[in-house]
């Protein structure tokens, strides 16, 4: 007897809609989504989608009906409710274009609960263009199956972050002259990496950085890295030691 095929498929589209789902729903999709699902996919009326709606979670739905420049989807069943990230910032000093989308993209793959854009003194790209971030953001989550979309905070100078920053927080400073390695840091969420520009931190930052409480000086290995390597790099080992990554799926 011959095995019942998945359903979806694995090739489901899989979409990120900003409005409510759920069984009384019908969302309309249009723009660059449905131009690539009617014109480059194929897509057609029954054809099977994923949507997620950053409140609700993801929900299985099929194409009701498609005109030129829009689909109709019909809500069949959800398949998974919000998920609970791990309560992990990061603090990045932005770099050029290419490489901010790496740590964009990768950093939500990770599962990273808050982005936060640091303007430092040796911070070569001061303007960020939050819509651009934003799309990132959504097309990680759409590929790597995330239901809720990190947060995106708007870009902050270092000395205001300090100001602000709350004491029950851990702030993990990756500094490049050195510190105790991330992996034995015990800073569990909730927590914040920080990681610096091209340049690296100036003394008079290092020193403002050390006055903080919350502060934890922590070092990436013996090799000098990119900010954006750094970034990744610091991520993925307090995601392997404090988030959900383990068997059972436990969250920091």
């Amino acid at each position: 007897m011959p095995a019942t095929p998945a359903w979806p498929p694995a090739s489901t589209p899989r979409l990120f809609v900003d409005e409510p789902l759920g069984l009384e729903r019908a969302p309309i999709i249009d723009g660059s989504a449905a131009h690539y699902l009617l014109h480059v996919m194929r897509a057609k009326t029954g054809d099977p989608l994923l949507l997620f709606d950053n409140r609700s979670g993801e929900w299985l739905g099929s194409i009701a009906a498609t005109q030129k420049r829009t689909l109709t989807v019909r809500i069949e069943c959800q398949t998974r409710p919000i998920e609970r990230v791990p309560d992990l910032w990061l603090c990045f000093a932005p770099v050029k274009k290419a490489r901010l989308d790496w740590i964009i993209e990768k950093a939500t793959e990770l599962g990273i609960a808050r982005l936060q854009p640091v303007i430092t003194e040796r911070t070569i790209v001061e303007r960020v263009r939050r819509e651009r971030i934003e799309a990132q953001i959504i097309e990680a989550c759409e590929q790597c199956g995330r239901t809720a979309l990190p947060e995106l905070a708007d870009p902050v100078k270092l000395p205001q972050l300090l100001m602000d920053w709350p004491e029950e927080r851990a702030l993990l400073f990756a500094d490049e002259a050195g510190g105790i390695p991330l992996a034995g840091a015990n800073a569990p969420a909730p927590a914040a990496i920080l990681t610096g520009p091209e340049g690296g931190f100036t003394d008079q930052e290092r020193e403002a950085l050390l006055a903080l409480r919350a502060v934890r000086r922590i070092a990436l290995g013996p090799r000098i890295l990119r900010a954006e390597t750094a970034a990744i790099a610091a991520t993925g080992i307090w995601m392997a030691t404090h988030g959900d990554w383990d068997a059972e799926g436990r969250s920091g």
